[in-house]
């Protein structure tokens, strides 16, 4: 937010001391540049309406999401009771239903709202957490009814209610806010709204962050340009200066935000860009490096001189490992069920189209780089490795992965199955065995592997999986090492939730064939 022109001379008891005294010549310096108001100071009177405004605006957020987790919650107790009614009693119970609800929606809402609240998510738009953070509240909000309900000498026939309410809950809220998002995307978008950012840094990882960040949904952002730290082109970027420019581009094209690019970034630069955005009432983000992602997991290890911080390796064992498996072993037979007549389908295809086995049984390197037989319908010719030495030449991948868009080994069926990924259905099976999971890092036939360096081959702690981050953010069209940047992040930041996030959006990723060849 920023102060009225004629504020910026007006005289202050409340000034800033920083701020008299760069308005003196003595204190003048020629690398950096003061605002006229530090908008960190008290602010005066005569802004008090536009802070009113502001709270209004906060307000309004905090209640529409309010009322929204209402609606959503009640729904989904009031539908869980329904079916646990027709499934008994074979009959509607609405009313009894309704009276039901009404009972228990007081201390139910009140705890999720708190567990919400505590997990960000009533705070601004760009801020909020998705999916899997609503997942893990709400089996929090179901584990804290349940032992409330326990110790206060309640008896339960079943406890249906329970993870009953707690599946619809993550239906109904879930799917709630995801259209509150999208809509209210949609109204910012129409009305001309955009989080007007510049990138700091240098080097390529600017490019990256810039192409991330322009198909934003969540929260939609202009990219005006970037400021470097040394001379480069434009690569489709606009360059807006050098570092020591800042003040003037944040001043000059009304930025709101300033995202640091660069794991390099000078330590001593970075405090006084953080202080000349704060200055101005502008956001300061970074764009994480490897170092970032794996300090998430970091532990404070106490009694040391030098505060340290202990990184754990990025392994499922335990509780973790336990339900890690029974969701994927769950899933996996449930969606084999549904999609038996699809799974026919394809075996009879490829079956008549071309000579050879249904399966494609590809050896690859599982966790900890033991091999294992990795499931997929045959997409190519019988012969198809033999000819790959041959092709090596047109691969269009980068680093150690192998390629090619029109590949010359594919059958007809094949590339269509290829297209939407139909190929890897069998790797269920490999689910069920307990020689995959459903998301993790994608095992790579056992050419690529022979060509990671080490620091690639921390994909391998845990399970391969089906599908991942890389899924749902690319596939083919990013970069090996962005790749496995994808599988850090993941491993680092697991959870059912987030198991659950990534399945949810591999299906919209595979009909849209993006990447996928």
């Amino acid at each position: 937010m920023r102060a009225e022109p004629d504020l910026a001379d007006a005289p202050s008891q409340t000034q800033d001391p920083r701020e008299r005294a760069a308005r003196t010549p003595a204190a003048a310096s020629p690398s950096i540049v003061l605002p006229p108001v530090d908008v960190r100071r008290k602010k005066p009177p005569l802004l008090s309406f536009v802070l009113r405004m502001e709270t209004l605006r906060r307000a309004s957020r905090v209640v529409s999401l309010l009322a929204l987790d209402f609606a959503a919650l009640y729904a989904a107790i009031f539908v869980a009771l329904m079916v646990k009614a027709v499934l008994r009693e074979g009959d509607w119970a609405w009313h009894a239903s309704n009276v039901e609800t009404q009972d228990t929606i007081a201390f139910a809402y009140l705890v999720m709202v708190l567990l919400f609240a505590r997990s960000g998510m009533y705070a601004e738009r760009a801020q909020r957490p998705g999916l899997p953070r609503i997942v893990t509240s709400l089996f929090q909000v179901a584990l804290v009814a349940l032992v409330f309900a326990v110790v206060n000498g309640e008896q339960y026939s079943s406890y249906y209610i329970f993870y009953g309410t707690l599946a619809f809950a993550i239906v109904f809220v879930g799917g709630a806010r995801n259209l509150y998002e999208r809509a209210t995307g949609v109204l910012l978008r129409a009305a001309g709204y955009r989080r007007r950012a510049v990138l700091v840094g240098s080097g390529k990882h600017i490019e990256d962050v810039a192409h991330a960040l322009t198909d934003e949904v969540h929260a939609p952002v202009e990219m005006v340009g970037f400021i470097s730290l040394t001379p480069r082109p434009d690569n489709g970027l606009r360059s807006l200066g050098r570092i020591d420019d800042l003040p003037e581009v944040l001043d000059a094209h009304r930025i709101q935000e300033v995202i640091i690019a660069d794991p390099d970034f000078p330590e001593e630069r970075a405090v006084e860009l953080v202080d000349q955005c704060h200055r101005r009432g502008v956001t300061v983000r970074i764009a994480p490096s490897t170092m970032e992602i794996l300090v998430h997991r970091a532990e404070f290890v106490p009694g040391a001189s030098v505060p340290l911080f202990e990184l754990r390796p990025p392994v499922f064992d335990g509780v973790d490992y336990f339900v890690k498996r029974t969701f994927d072993f769950c899933i996996s037979v449930l969606v084999v069920l549904v999609l038996s007549p699809l799974l026919l389908a394809c075996a009879i295809a490829v079956l008549v189209s071309s000579r050879g086995p249904v399966l494609y049984r590809s050896i690859r390197p599982g966790i900890g780089g033991e091999p294992f037989a990795c499931f997929k319908f045959r997409t190519m010719r019988s012969d198809a490795d033999q000819m790959q030495a041959d092709l090596e030449s047109e691969n269009e991948a980068t680093g150690p992965l192998f390629k090619i868009r029109d590949d010359p080994r594919m059958t007809r069926v094949g590339t269509f199955l290829r297209r939407y990924s139909l190929d890897e259905l069998p790797q269920l099976f490999n689910v069920i065995l307990g020689q995959m999971s459903l998301v993790g890092p994608r095992p790579l036939p056992q050419r690529d592997f022979d060509q990671l360096e080490e620091w690639h081959k921390k994909r391998y702690l845990v399970l391969p999986g089906v599908t991942g981050l890389w899924q749902v953010s690319g596939r083919s069209e990013l970069d090996f090492d962005d790749l496995v940047r994808l599988d850090f992040l993941y491993l680092e930041r697991w959870s059912v939730g987030l198991d659950l996030t990534i399945l949810l959006k591999t299906i919209p990723a595979v009909l849209s064939r993006r990447g996928a060849f």
